[in-house]
């Protein structure tokens, strides 16, 4: 979620919107609010359905969340799409196999460490 808000953060900014704009007001500027932002949903759309209609046909397949850093680096770094179509995680992938080989007693990959273990430092590197 954008902010990540949960019941106690929405109490702290009613209480405070209370404070502020006192119980007279609330409902108005709630309401201009809502409006404002039932407003800037419907111009986003918009902007996102005319970007579609001019795109070339190359770019019909586009997904306009790919345009996230976030869900880009999640879809092209850490997913991994297998051959019938399974999105599989690499990142969960990777620490699986080097807790399974801990725990079968294998060696762990050289890049991964023992917990407790301090990583390497070269003192010419710096």
């Amino acid at each position: 979620m954008f902010l990540d808000l949960n019941f106690t953060k929405l109490l702290i900014l009613a209480v405070i919107a209370l404070i502020v704009f006192g119980p007279e007001r609330l409902p108005a500027v709630a309401a201009q609010a809502g409006r404002a932002l039932r407003e800037l949903r419907r111009l986003l759309d918009g902007a996102k359905s005319e970007l579609q209609e001019n795109l070339p046909p190359e770019f019909s397949q586009l997904d306009l969340a790919d345009l996230s850093p976030r869900h880009f680096v999640r879809k092209h770094l850490m997913e991994e799409i297998t051959g019938d179509g399974v999105i599989r995680n690499a990142i969960a992938d990777i620490r699986e196999s080097a807790n399974g080989a801990a725990a079968a007693g294998r060696a762990l990959p050289a890049a991964m460490l023992a917990p407790g273990d301090r990583p390497p430092y070269d003192t010419e590197a710096t």
